[in-house]
Order: structure tokens, then sequence, then C-alpha cells
């Protein structure tokens, strides 16, 4: 029996997220579509390659902070079948509303919720039981950047797209002021350029850190490692920006519009690389989680013959020694090419929504959203921080308006979206208690 509700909660969880692909495609394509850089049909299948293509520039950090959401020691597999049904429920009901609401927080709510009703009827131990059953928070040790925990993910509710914000009004103005015939917005430029390259000389990891490089050469091995590619990929990104500016005074307006709408491109491309690195390792996560708690209630199982390998370990600690996790490869195969399947599917309601409903959106505004939001995803990745794309380009797409003017920003619409994302977790968590203990009833 347990062996089956595993397969089953494998199955609904890449059924979470294909739904996360067509649900948050608008992430990525809204801009470029309200833009006309691309048709929809066209951005769809950008958007669905680069989120593949995440497969091989993105670890395991998300997944691993998704899969520690509750004790896995404390709960069974009707918990996490009860989460990703929730979720599920959550992501069609805001589809089909047009709401475009958190894939990600609603798997953490729908999962934090099931723990909980668990805790609460099921588990005596009182260091797990009732609500403890959650990682609410947890400091961050040696070697790590941040705490993490449930809390942390609640916070980033506000600090990503408030992030994405800040990032896109700023990158706003520097563009608005290179675009002034004078030597000093260039001198700026260039000044920012050698300190943003000084920055990344600083956080790239040379040779012979890599634990295990890919190629014998030196120079691939670095230029391939996951961690460097993510910096390398922010570097280009950053002196994309900064080579326009260079030039940008001596361009016309009509010059100007065609160079921003084939970087929009690269903008667009970097955001669906974010939102797919981001959000097919919260599916890892679960089925991460799924994993443990079956090696908990059956010890001498193997998971590892077959085609069906399913030797997923956890990254711990034992004996103030760090134990490296470990994911098949086809299990984060699967996941990226599930969500760029779903991506392929689209999402028009939510792509009007962001492309036009926010604020108007222009090349110039699309790439410094998808810029920003493509910054702001990498970032937070790198801090093992499940955050949502959703939120991410929103809040990037509210720093571009405010830049023109404060009522650029329709912000009813906008208002409307913060009670999706604030209803979100707890709505989530609500359905996933209920299903759990309907589940409990029957299995």
């Amino acid at each position: 029996m347990d062996f089956t509700l595993l397969i089953i909660i494998i199955v609904l969880a890449l059924i979470f997220d294909y739904i996360n692909g067509f649900h948050d495609a608008a992430n990525s394509i809204a801009t470029i579509v309200a833009t006309k850089v691309l048709t929809p049909f066209q951005a769809v299948f950008w958007a669905a390659f680069f989120n593949f293509l995440a497969y091989w520039v993105f670890g395991f950090g998300v997944a691993d902070t998704v899969a520690k959401t509750a004790h896995t020691d404390s709960i069974n597999l009707t918990v996490i079948l009860a989460g990703i049904i929730a979720a599920i429920i959550w992501n069609l009901l805001t589809w089909w509303k047009g709401i475009p609401s958190s894939s990600s927080h609603t798997l953490i709510g729908g999962f934090a919720g099931a723990a909980i009703a668990h805790g609460l009827s099921s588990v005596t131990d009182p260091e797990h039981a009732g609500f403890k059953i959650v990682n609410w928070f947890k400091a961050a040790k040696e070697g790590e950047l941040l705490p993490s925990g449930v809390f942390i993910v609640i916070l980033f509710i506000v600090f990503a797209p408030l992030l994405g914000m800040i990032i896109s009004y700023f990158i706003s103005l520097w563009m608005m002021y290179s675009s002034r015939k004078s030597m000093y917005p260039k001198m700026v430029t260039v000044l920012i350029m050698v300190l943003a390259a000084w920055f990344l000389s600083s956080v790239l990891l040379p040779y012979e850190d890599i634990k295990k490089p890919r190629f014998d050469s030196h120079f691939w091995s670095v230029a391939t490692e996951p961690h460097n590619i993510k910096w390398l990929l922010v570097g280009f990104i950053f002196f994309s920006l900064a080579v326009f500016n260079l030039v940008f005074s001596s361009f016309s307006t009509a010059k100007s519009e065609m160079v921003l709408k084939k970087m929009q491109l690269l903008s667009s491309a970097a955001f669906s690389l974010g939102h797919g690195g981001n959000d097919s390792q919260k599916v890892m996560g679960i089925i991460a989680a799924a994993v443990a708690v079956y090696i908990k209630a059956n010890p001498n199982i193997d998971l590892s013959a077959g085609w069906l390998d399913l030797n997923v370990i956890l990254p711990s600690e034992k004996d103030g020694i760090k134990i490296d996790g470990q994911m098949p490869g086809w299990i984060p195969l699967t996941c990226y090419t599930v969500i760029a399947l779903g991506t392929l599917s689209g999402g028009w309601k939510i792509v009007k929504t962001m492309g036009s409903k926010i604020t108007k959106v222009t090349a110039f505004e699309g790439v410094v959203a998808e810029s920003a939001g493509a910054l702001t995803l990498f970032m937070t990745e790198h801090f093992k921080i499940p955050v949502s794309t959703t939120h991410t380009i929103t809040g990037s797409i509210i720093g571009v308006g405010l830049t023109k003017r404060v009522s650029a920003v329709r912000w009813g619409v906008t208002v409307s979206l913060l009670w999706a994302w604030i209803l979100t977790i707890p709505v989530s968590a609500v359905i996933a208690a209920i299903t759990y203990y309907l589940l409990s009833a029957f299995i």
C-alpha cells in the first residue's frame, strides 16, 4: 500500500509541475507578448525551451528547502498526498479565475497544512506534535548564508516582489540617465561595470574548489560548473544592459526601440531559465520528502534497482559531518521536461493580467522588468529560498511603472493580487488539512 501511495504522489507531483508550467507561463512571456516582440505561440516555445535548459544550470538547494518543510520523520505519505492535492486544487482555481497566484506558496502551504493536521491528530512526540511538526525557523549554520524554514518563505512573499521592484526601479533610472547626451552617464556606467567585474571574480568558484570537474580543461570546468553558470548569467544580463547604456544616447527613438526588442529576447530567456530552475525544484523536493518518508516506514527496502530509481538522499549531518544529497538523474530531468510541456500549454488569462492590467508595458519596461526578475530569481535560488516567480515579475513590473509616475501603476489590480498572495498559504493549508482528514478516513 505504501509503495502504491508513493507512486501516486510522484504522478500527482508531476501533474502539479505541469499545471505550474501553464499557470506560471505568463510570468516569463506576458511582457514579451504585450510588446509584440513575439506572438503568443512563439513566446511559449521560447519560454518552454529555457525552462528545460535550467536542468543544466541549477542545483537542488530549493528542493532541499521544500523537502524539509515538515519533519519527515514525523509524517506519513498521506500528509504529502493531501498537500499535493490541495496545491493542485488552488492552482487550478486561481488559473480559472485568471489570478497570478504563487504555485510555490500553494505547495508550501498545502504541505504545511496537511502536516499540522497530522501533528494535531496523530503525533504524540512532544517535540514534533501539533504545530511543531512544521520547520518554522532554522538558524543558519556555518557555510549557510540565510536561515531556513516556512517563516523565511513567508517573509519572501513580501521581500521577493520588493526586491524585484527595487532592482527594476534602479535599472530604469540607470537606463534613463544613460540616454542623456553627456559623458557623465558613460563614466558612471564604466565604473559600475568595473565594480561588477570585481564582484563576479570574487564569487566564481576556481578550478581547485570544484569537487567534480566536468572536463579536463580548467576553463570549461570552471565555465560549466552550475554555481558559476548562475553568476556568469547574472554577469551576462548586467553587461548586456551596461553595453546598451554606453551607446543609448547615440540611438534615435526608433533605433533604441528596435534594439530593446531584441534585448527582450535575452531578458525573457533569462527569466524563463530562473522560473524553470526555481519551480521545478519544488516538485523534486516533494518527491524527495515522499521517498524519505517511505524509507522511514520501510527501512530495509532497496529503491536503487530497476528503471524506477528512487535512491533519493536528503542532505543531512551526522556527527558534525555534512552528508551531500543525492537525486537520481531521471527525477530532475522529468521535472524540467514536464514544466516545459506545461509552459507550452500557455495560460492566456494570466498573460492578460500580467501584460496589460498592472501597467502599460513597452519594450523598455519589458527588458527592465524581466532582467530584474531574472536577477532576483538567481539570487534567491542561490540562497536556497523557494520564491514565487509570479510575485517577482509583478514586483518588477510595478517598479518600472513607478519610474513614470505612481498613477501609472493600476493599484486596484495590484491590491487584488496582494490579497491572492496573502491568502494562498493559509487557504492552501486549510484545503490540505481537510483533504488529509478525508484521506485518513479511507486510507
